[in-house]
């Protein structure tokens, strides 16, 4: 079954069409980029333009600010919570790859 807008949509894409709405767009006349997964380009994008990263980027990242941390800093106390925050970071690191 059709959207129950479709008609409005097609009618509103049309005059937009012959008013010039789409010409000289960025891209005209060139080939799509490739697209790895098509069901899921428009969620991709959409993350991707929003500054979104997988997590086991960001998690990377964090595990990377503990190492600088850990560097930085003489206290065994903190040494020691760094250290047990940086094992947890890279176990759910692991978890993160498994999961894609």
């Amino acid at each position: 079954m059709d959207h129950p807008l479709i008609d409005l949509i097609n009618a509103r894409i049309e005059k937009a069409e012959a008013d010039g709405a789409f010409d000289n767009l960025p891209g005209a006349g060139k080939p799509l980029p490739p697209c790895d997964d098509p069901e899921k380009a428009v969620m991709t994008r959409i993350l991707k333009d929003n500054g979104a990263v997988p997590e086991f980027v960001s998690l990377s990242r964090e595990l990377a600010r503990l190492r600088e941390e850990l560097y930085e800093t003489a206290d065994r106390t903190e040494r020691r919570r760094i250290i047990r925050d940086m094992s947890l970071t890279e176990a759910r690191i692991e978890i993160a790859r498994k999961r894609g």
